[in-house]
């Protein structure tokens, strides 16, 4: 996945308002997924994933309308933000450990 800039998270959580709150931390994952594999996808064949877009988070977001930012103050819009950037970490700790497991099988 690309780097993860601020408007990325906002355009994130913005979609996930959308949403019930139950099914949020999911589909904060899935989005973070994709935007991993859409990466990939990217470096491998030198173009956008067609549905994922180019690696980076506010790609991976499906196109539509999204509601007008919130200010941060708002407690369902913190808790998205919260639910964005808690999938963003626990990808990269992921990532983490599945590449380090891939050089201890290689050496």
């Amino acid at each position: 996945m690309r780097p993860v800039l601020p408007a990325e998270v906002s355009r994130a959580a913005r979609h996930l308002l959308c949403m019930p709150p139950d099914t949020r931390a999911g589909a904060a994952r899935r989005l973070v997924w994709r935007a991993h594999w859409a990466d990939c996808w990217r470096k491998r064949l030198g173009r956008a994933h067609p549905a994922w877009g180019d690696g980076s988070l506010g790609a991976a977001v499906p196109a539509g309308p999204l509601p007008l930012e919130p200010t941060w103050d708002d407690p369902e819009y913190a808790r998205c933000i919260a639910e964005v950037l808690c999938a963003v970490v626990e990808w990269r700790e992921d990532a983490g450990r599945l590449s380090r497991g891939r050089s201890r099988r290689s050496a």
